[in-house]
Order: structure tokens, then sequence, then C-alpha cells
């Protein structure tokens, strides 16, 4: 369909428009909108599109805030496995240390039990978002979690409790995905790194709050002192539901969908209507149709097995890789920060302090990143937080084999700078990599099979990470740094080889990239055209001059 890279008369991937006459209604006046349309999005600065899109910019974050409730509540069960009163209720005793503990057994089945769970809902999710649209399935998703939460706060036993966070996973796997192929479809270029960041802070707030929680109610003796936490999940269905009924429809969704004129009303929902108009919200879907007809030109279906085809296995598989690598990075350690702590040899009290501040780099890293995502391309910053990573988990493991004081608080203090550099690089950017890599058509259905890689990598790590911390099984403790930091060697491996530059990339743009088959260190400077119009033709502005509404407003663009 385009032009080879190496073609020496243009040097420059283009697009046979011509070909796409069959599935475009007047085609030509669709692609020259589209192409002023992305024009304008390419050219707009961050005060404008703020400015302009200030609406999307806030419906995104309501639906985004689904992650803070499953923050919240994936993390809270792993955080009571030094809480007392867990430990009486559910706990074993440890015949060496004659204290309740939480067998690595049933800490692997309480992590893996929601991931399983999410696996379900995440298939299930990437098939009725596409069939319903986003908000709907958000919404009967709630309704579920409503219901759900009274598993695990009436539970007696370790066995209810794994059928209870079985559940609950299948609905939280809805959240995982939906929220960010939201976020990437109703905002323009410049934002939308910002936005599915976002959502990593999201899951950073949930997790610090929990991690508040369970401290605060470290003094209550009864069973009230684990069920609180579970409780508190309430908090958060209902507001949420009421966001998802009030905020527009993904116009990406009502344009695969055939609903062009819904999907002009919903673009002139998501902005403002005082700096864009009905002419540019008809434009902006132009663009949209444009690239759906790019994409079904190139490879049609809609389906997971298309996923794994053609042009969109590559696709997929850079997703499901960079969403595992999360986990192989050696994160798993942070998820399991108060284990780590206390099996290092700090006091209860003392840990679950330590944890506090482990779990707020969630969100001072995620706002780093925002600033390295300005100046920086997703590969560059993914690839040297996996390289910071391996350095800090090595030192971490060296510190293991020395048993003074001292080394116990630098692991500690280790571990709250490798979540630093977690979020500020792999956990913020992962997002926006996976929201952009996909097709449009297939969006939903990649960041699925992506999160259902992370899943099942969790699934292998809740095994592996309970046994090398537990003192009843492998007993490495700080150790464990050695092992990961191998791990995320060989991720960073992966990442140099695979992973492309989608920074300032339209997302017709990033079709026709894979469909030459362009290299991934070659992406940032290849040349694209996805319209075909004549070089001499410059697209016009996309607003009217002599209309004072509608002006645009006069920015430094962004570089």
């Amino acid at each position: 369909m385009a032009a080879p890279l190496e073609d020496p008369a243009a040097g420059v991937l283009r697009t046979d428009n011509t070909r796409l006459a069959a599935d475009i209604d007047n085609y030509a006046e669709v692609t020259r909108d589209a192409a002023q349309a992305d024009y304008a999005e390419h050219h707009m600065g961050i005060r404008d599109a703020l400015r302009i899109h200030k609406k999307a910019i806030m419906w995104s974050m309501v639906l985004s805030a689904a992650l803070i409730m499953e923050g919240y509540d994936v993390v809270v069960i792993a955080s009571f496995y030094g809480q007392p009163a867990f430990l009486r209720r559910f706990g074993v005793l440890n015949p060496d240390s004659g204290l309740n503990i939480i067998p690595a057994p049933w800490q692997s089945g309480l992590g893996n039990g929601s991931s399983a769970g999410g696996i379900i809902g995440l298939i299930i999710n990437g098939w009725a978002s596409e069939r319903f649209g986003p908000r709907r399935t958000y919404i009967v998703a709630m309704l579920g979690m409503i219901i759900s939460i009274f598993g695990p706060v009436f539970s007696q036993s370790l066995k209810a409790l794994v059928a209870s966070e079985v559940v609950c996973g299948f609905f939280w796997g809805v959240f995982q995905t939906l929220t960010t192929a939201y976020a990437s479809e109703v905002c323009p270029i410049v934002l939308r790194h910002y936005l599915t960041a976002y959502i990593n802070m999201c899951w950073g707030i949930g997790i610090l709050l929990s991690s508040g929680v369970v401290r605060a109610t470290l003094t209550i003796n009864s069973d009230w002192g684990w069920r609180l936490p579970f409780v508190i999940q309430w908090v958060w269905p209902v507001p949420l539901m009421v966001g998802a009924y009030l905020a527009p429809e993904s116009p990406w969704w009502l344009v695969r969908q055939g609903r062009h004129e819904e999907a002009e009303h919903n673009v002139m929902r998501l902005t403002n209507a005082k700096l864009f108009s009905p002419e540019d919200a008809r434009k902006s879907v132009a663009n949209m149709i444009h690239t759906t007809a790019i994409e079904r030109e190139m490879q049609g279906g809609t389906s997971y097995l298309q996923c794994f085809t053609g042009i969109d296995l590559r696709r997929t598989e850079i997703a499901m890789m960079v969403f595992a690598i999360q986990l192989l990075s050696g994160e798993n350690l942070i998820g399991q920060g108060v284990q780590f702590f206390v099996q290092a040899g700090l006091g209860t009290v003392a840990s679950y302090d330590i944890n506090i501040a482990l779990n707020s780099m969630f969100i001072i890293g995620t706002i780093a990143s925002w600033f390295l995502l300005y100046r920086w391309g997703r590969r560059t910053i993914y690839i040297s937080g996996l390289v910071i990573m391996a350095t800090v988990l090595l030192i971490i493991g060296a510190l293991g084999f020395t048993s003074s004081a001292g080394a116990k608080w630098a692991s500690g203090g280790l571990l709250v700078a490798l979540n630093f550099a977690y979020n500020s690089t792999l956990g913020a950017v992962c997002y926006v990599i996976i929201a952009e890599v996909g097709s449009t058509r297939l969006r939903a259905k990649t960041i699925v099979l992506a999160r259902c890689a992370y899943q099942l990598t969790n699934i292998i790590c809740g095994i592996i990470v309970p046994r090398m911390l537990s003192p009843t099984a492998w007993n490495w403790g700080p150790k464990s740094g050695l092992f990961w930091f191998g791990s995320a060697a060989l991720s960073a491996g992966y990442c140099w080889l695979r992973l492309p530059e989608t920074m300032g990339r339209s997302y017709g743009e990033l079709d026709i990239l894979f469909e030459n088959k362009v290299p991934a260190w070659r992406f940032r400077d290849a040349k694209v055209d996805q319209f075909g119009l004549p070089d001499k033709i410059a697209p016009a502005p996309a607003q009217r001059p002599s209309d004072e509404k509608h002006a645009p407003v006069h920015d430094e663009k962004q570089e």
C-alpha cells in the first residue's frame, strides 16, 4: 500500500489514497479534510491543546480514576501479610519463629487469584468494549464490582478469600485496559502521553491510599483491622458510574461503528466550542475515517486472531512484551515491599512507614515522567529505565550478603529509589506505548492481550517471589535482587532490538511505518506521508481567520 522506505525518488513512506475510494464516500474531500486536521494537530502547542481539549482531559481523568480504585483493591491484600489482625485470622503458626505467617503457597493463591480472574475479565472486555462501547462496558463492570466486594469483606478462611479475589479480579480486568484506550482516543498527539502516563499515577494513588489505610488499622486488634480496608472499596463505584454515564463516548469507536455524525457531536463535547468549530470537528472525524480506512485496507478483521497475523503480529508482540517487562524489570519486589522489609529485619511499624514512602514514588515518579516524555522519546526513556533498575537491583542483591543494620536500611532506601526509577520510566511510559503501538481498529484487543501477558507474568512472579522472600521457603531476602538484575538486563536487550519510537506520530503514520516493516531504531527519523497529497499543496488552516469566535490561539510549537 505504501512506497518502500528505500525508494530513492521519494525517501518518504506514502499511502495510495486512490485505493481507499471503495471504503470512503467522497474520499478526495475526506482526505483533504483529514490532512488539514492532521496538520493542525501536529503543529498544536501544549497551551493550545490544554485550552481546546480541557473537557477531554477532564473526562479522561474521570474514567481513569477507576485505576485508583483498582490500585487500592489489588495491592491492599499484599499489605496484610505483616498485619497482626489479619495474621491472627488467616495466619499459620511458623514453628521456627513462633509467629503466625501467611504461607508462601497461600500468598501465591491470593495474589494470583485476582490475576486469574483479571485475565477472564480482560478477554471479555476486549469484545464487549468494541461491541457495546467503552462507556456501557465500564458502567456494567462497576455494578459487578459493587456486588463482588461482599466476598472479601465477609471471608472467614483463606479459601474463601482466594475465591473472592478471583471474582473481584474479573471486574478489575475490565478497567485495566478500557481506561487506557479511552485516554488515547480523546486527546491530541501533544497531550496523549500525559493522559496515558497519568494512568500509572492513578494506580499509585490507589496503592498509596491502601498502604496508608493498612498502616492506620495496625492498632485495631479485631477483625475490623483487616475488614475496614476492604469496606472502603465501596467508596469508589457509584461516583465512577455517574461519571461514566455523563462522559462522551469515544469518537474513534463511533467512527468504527459508522456513526460519523455522533462522532462529530462527541468531538464537540470534548472540546472548547469557543476555540474549536463544528467544521474543525468534521475535519477531525475525517482524519479518524481516513485512518480507519487505511487499517482496513492494510489488513481486515477485528478479532483476537487478527492480532496475531500479518503486520498486527509485530504490534501485538511489542505491546505484550512491554507490559510483561514491567514485572520482569524487578518491579514485583516493590509490590512485596512490606514483606521484603520485614524479612530484611526491620520492625513491623517501620516496615509500614517505609512502605508509604515507597508507594508515594508512584505519584512522584509519574510527575517526573511527564517532564521526561516532553523532551525524550518513549524508546529512550524505557531502555534507560531498565538499565537504571538493573544497576539498583545489582546493588540490592550485593547488600544481601551482609547482615548489618546499615545494609538492611540501605536495602530499604534503594527499594524506594528503585520504585522512583520504575515509575518515572517503565511504569508510566508503558501505558503510553501500549496505547500507541496497536492499530486503532484493534487497540482495545491489543491492550487486552498486553495486559494478559502482564497477568500471566504476574502469576509466575506470584509463585516465585513469595518463595524468594519467605523464611520457610527459599529465604533469599535482598539477594533476590541478583535474579531480577539478570531479568532486567535481558529485557533491556530486547527493547533495544524491538521497541520502536512512537513519539509525535499520528495513528495513521504508525500504520504506514509498521506496514513497511521499518526497523525499531529507524522509526524516529523515517518520513511518512499518510495522505499522498502533492507536496506543493499545504493544508489550509483549520479555523477561519475572519471568524473571531473560532480564531486560533497562537502559541509556540512544542518541540
